[in-house]
Parts: C-alpha cells; structure tokens; sequence
C-alpha cells in the first residue's frame, strides 16, 4: 500500500513539473497581460466582461509580438477565434500572469511559442554583418522607413544617420 501511495505521489509531482512554464517560457505572454492588468482600475478587474473589453482596446495599439499574442486570443477584429474568457476571468480573480499563460497554453500552445527577439547592441556590432532581414527590424522597432532603399549598403546608412537619435553611446 505504501508503495502505490509513493508511486501516485511521484507521479503527481511529475505531472505537476511538467505542467509549469520553464523560466522565459511564455514571456511574451507573461510580459503582455501584465501590462494590461497594470492598466486596469479596480472596479474594472472585478468584471471579466469589462476586462475583455479594455483588451480589445488594449490591442488595438499593440504591434509586433504583443499584436501576435492579442490575434491568438482574439483580441482583434481580425482574430479567427477568441479565448478571451480564459484571460479575463482569471484576472477578474487575481490570478498570476504565469498561471494564467499556463491555462492559455492548454488551450492554444502557439500563445507560449512567441518569443522576443534578443536585443542587437548596435554600439558593439558591425551593421554590414547583419542581415537586411536585421536592418530592416532595427529601423521598424524605431518606426523609421528607408524611401529607395534597394542595397544593403542604403539600409546600413540610413542606420548610421539615425543611430544618433535612438543609440545611446557609453562611450
């Protein structure tokens, strides 16, 4: 008997692990409905048809990653589906973030799949190793365009005459 209880046990405890997000897992996810509870009222967070709402408008000013996350949920007009009642009524009870991308995995795993991008230092590297792919995220994460840009060497200057603007240098 005392087996089988240790045997449940163990097995619990497995299970449970496995269920758990991993550290950075699920960040965009995490990150994402933190802010948006952060903008919330309190009169506001008790009424998961009220929070739904306020996500909607929420996405409505979201781009990149958190735009992607607010399609999967069904935050946007143009969402095929919605599971919007997964987030909002856990946070109407004062859920974790992290539990709460746990309960969104289960139903829709792409929702912990989005990842953020890491960072390129632009005061340590060299712009004509980058790919365009890359000068062309760096001059969209700073809402810039580069009109005419056809070579590789247009973006990287069009880099350089902004980098001023945006990078600041320690050295």
């Amino acid at each position: 008997m005392k087996s089988q209880i240790l045997f449940a046990t163990i097995c619990f405890v497995l299970f449970a692990h496995t269920l758990s997000l991993k550290d950075d897992e699920c960040e965009v996810c995490v990150k994402t409905i933190n802010t948006f509870a952060a903008t919330l009222d309190d009169a506001t967070k008790k009424d998961y048809k009220l929070i739904e709402n306020e996500f909607k408008t929420f996405c409505k000013k979201q781009k990149n990653k958190e735009h992607r996350f607010c399609y999967y949920l069904g935050g946007l007009e143009e969402s095929a589906t919605g599971i919007l009642n997964e987030l909002s009524k856990p946070i109407s009870w004062s859920m974790p973030a992290e539990k709460i991308c746990e309960k969104l995995k289960k139903k829709d795993a792409q929702v912990c799949d989005l990842r953020y991008e890491k960072q390129i230092d632009l005061n340590a590297v060299d712009l004509k190793k980058l790919k365009v792919r890359d000068l062309k995220k760096i001059l969209n994460d700073w809402d810039e365009t580069c009109e005419g840009c056809l070579e590789k060497t247009d973006f990287i200057k069009r880099i350089e005459e902004l980098k001023p603007k945006y990078v600041r240098s320690d050295l």
